[in-house]
């Protein structure tokens, strides 16, 4: 592990906090603890994959609610650190999307293992999200016509189905292809297809034909 990563612990024991700081540095890793959930939200954050090492039992904010609280945000991934477990509090957890429940005490393999899922899972998350917004970037690119051929190309419509229903030339149609392939850098049929489903672009079929036709 590097100092790219960054793991946050929220616990409002002092001693567990030193000592989760003293043993992830020493494992390479870059920390940051918090004695409350209120701190944790009202601190600035750097933009780097990382983890959330987070107790249940906190004096402001129950870890439970605080999770349910940032579920739609974009927040790291959870790892769950409580002195007082139980099942449905884990399974609670768990289908909220944590990567583990750990209860106190946990051996250092647990804990150390838990991260690296958690940073691997944040790794992941970023790199699909930078995917998307650049995929978003070149279609702010394409003209008007051109956001209308996308939806029409990919729905599988033949040129001249989609030039009929656009009430331009299949030369036309085809030249607006090509530039939306080179823009959205699809480099096949399919793949521009792929993007269009990352993109959530609504598939649209000819009004005129009802469908694909032959």
């Amino acid at each position: 592990m590097t100092k790219d990563h960054i793991v946050f612990i929220v616990d409002d024991d002092r001693r567990i906090r030193e000592a989760l700081i003293e043993l992830l540095s020493s494992h390479g890793i870059r920390v940051e603890a918090f004695g409350s959930a209120g701190d944790y939200i009202s601190a600035e954050k750097p933009d780097a994959p990382a983890c959330l090492i987070l107790d249940v039992e906190l004096p402001d904010i129950n870890g439970l609610d605080l999770q349910r609280q940032i579920a739609e945000g974009d927040h790291p991934p959870i790892v769950f650190i409580t002195g007082h477990g139980d099942i449905p509090s884990s399974v609670k957890a768990i289908k909220r999307g944590a990567v583990d429940f750990l209860t106190k005490p946990f051996s250092e393999a647990d804990l150390m293992a838990a991260i690296r899922m958690a940073l691997a899972q944040d790794w992941k998350t970023r790199s699909e999200r930078a995917d998307i917004n650049a995929l978003k970037r070149r279609y702010l690119e394409l003209t008007q016509r051109e956001r209308e051929v996308l939806p029409l190309v990919v729905s599988g419509l033949l040129n001249k189905q989609a030039a009929a229903e656009l009430g331009i030339s299949e030369v036309t149609l085809e030249i607006h292809r090509r530039n939306v392939m080179q823009k959205m850098a699809a480099a096949s049929f399919a793949d521009l297809v792929r993007i269009a489903e990352r993109l959530e672009i609504p598939i649209t079929h000819s009004r005129r034909t009802g469908g694909h036709g032959s």
